[in-house]
């Protein structure tokens, strides 16, 4: 590692979730800091202190504001990042913690799911030409009206992605509990394999399809701006998942990975009106709400009417069935159904360009294991169905053995 290399690690929930732990990840910053790298350290809330935080908000309020909902989760990195300051001055490390705010992390209005605008980041390298070691609580940032925003889910992987970004860092490293990406989730299929790179393009599919490694949003960014990036285990030292703009093909599988998600949900329009712009008026409401939209289905128009589905983030149920019923009236069509019991298994890979038949042999494979398909979504190097969520990790099983992964 050469001297005065700008790294910025991210270390999730599990790597820091105890005090144990975060001693453990001291050490680690400590091996590259007594190197001469310059550090930027991300981190997420301690173990599942996030998900305590939501718990205890909805025992006061069902339905929080969205607004004092982000002061209280973006307490629990503050938290983490304040600890492992103090572990670091345990270990003679010049450390120092920000909020995402102190940091110049600037986000738009939309509570709960922000997005990043900007970066102000001179406090950042004014700590880091003192040569301290920066620790920045992930998740968070301000909005252009001085608000607490949260980054979404996964946020501390945006937060590390965009600071590797605006710093031009020479390396990003996700630390979490796995020693990298893999075929399938190891806990699901035994036999999965890790993989040594992988395309910034199958990520975002993998991610985007329900992989828990990496959130969305930050692939994107990576991608964008061609940041280095490196997904291992804080666990272990052994060498993690490398993921860069292309990869070599030759004798590359087609499918490269299978990912299931159990935490969507389907919504089912009834009897809405057969005629133009019905779609772009549902839409248009569920837009206005920030709400994201997965996959989507209309059925065959009869007697000029039709049924809608799409699938959702299960965290976003209470808007979008407040949108979605809103805007039904509107329209004039008939009942709204909801629907959690589903899971998103997909398949993924950059050789599905290339070959014919990967949709067949997917169907096949979910139609030998007697699991049927309820919703379909492709696109150019991804096939994604929904099914009944006790069937998700045997649809798992069954296409990891069929594209021999």
């Amino acid at each position: 590692m050469s001297r005065n290399k700008l790294i910025v690690q991210k270390y999730g929930g599990s790597s820091i979730g105890n005090i144990g732990r975060i001693k453990k990840v001291a050490q680690r910053v400590y091996s590259y800091w007594k190197r001469g790298a310059k550090l930027v350290v991300v981190v997420s809330a301690m173990g599942d202190t996030t998900d305590k935080l939501i718990h205890l908000a909805e025992k006061i309020n069902p339905c929080p504001s969205e607004r004092e909902l982000d002061m209280l989760l973006s307490t629990g990195e503050q938290i983490s990042s304040a600890l492992l300051a103090m572990a670091l001055h345990k270990k003679g490390i010049p450390a120092v913690s920000f909020t995402g705010p102190q940091v110049g992390i600037i986000t738009d209005k939309f509570h709960t799911q922000a997005k990043i605008l900007k970066i102000e980041a001179e406090r950042i390298k004014s700590a880091l030409k003192e040569g301290k070691v920066v620790v920045v609580a992930g998740f968070q940032g301000q909005t252009t009206e001085r608000e607490i925003a949260t980054l979404g889910r996964g946020g501390s992987d945006l937060s590390a992605v965009a600071l590797a970004g605006a710093l031009k860092a020479n390396l990003c490293e996700i630390y979490t509990d796995v020693e990298g990406i893999y075929t399938a989730d190891p806990r699901i299929v035994k036999k999965a394999k890790k993989l040594s790179c992988i395309s910034f393009d199958e990520m975002l599919e993998l991610a985007s399809r329900g992989a828990q490694v990496m959130q969305t949003r930050a692939v994107e960014v990576a991608k964008k701006y061609n940041i280095k990036l490196v997904v291992r285990s804080s666990f272990s030292n052994k060498e993690g998942t490398i993921i860069m703009r292309e990869r070599p093909l030759i004798e590359e599988p087609v499918v490269r990975g299978i990912t299931l998600t159990e935490k969507e949900a389907k919504i089912t329009i009834c009897k809405v009106p057969d005629k133009p712009g019905m779609a772009a008026k549902i839409f248009e409401e569920l837009s206005s709400k920030n709400i994201n939209i997965d996959m989507i289905v209309q059925n065959v128009s009869h007697q000029r009417i039709t049924d809608i589905s799409f699938t959702i983030e299960k965290s976003q149920a209470p808007k979008a069935l407040e949108a979605t019923k809103k805007v039904v009236k509107n329209i004039g069509a008939g009942s709204v159904l909801y629907d959690e019991d589903v899971a998103k298994v997909s398949i993924v890979g950059i050789g599905m360009k290339a070959h014919s038949g990967v949709a067949y042999k997917m169907f096949k494979a979910l139609a030998r294991a007697k699991i049927n398909i309820e919703m379909i979504s492709t696109s150019e190097i991804s096939i994604s169905c929904v099914v009944r969520k006790k069937q998700g990790k045997l649809a798992v099983k069954a296409l990891h053995k069929a594209f021999n992964l």
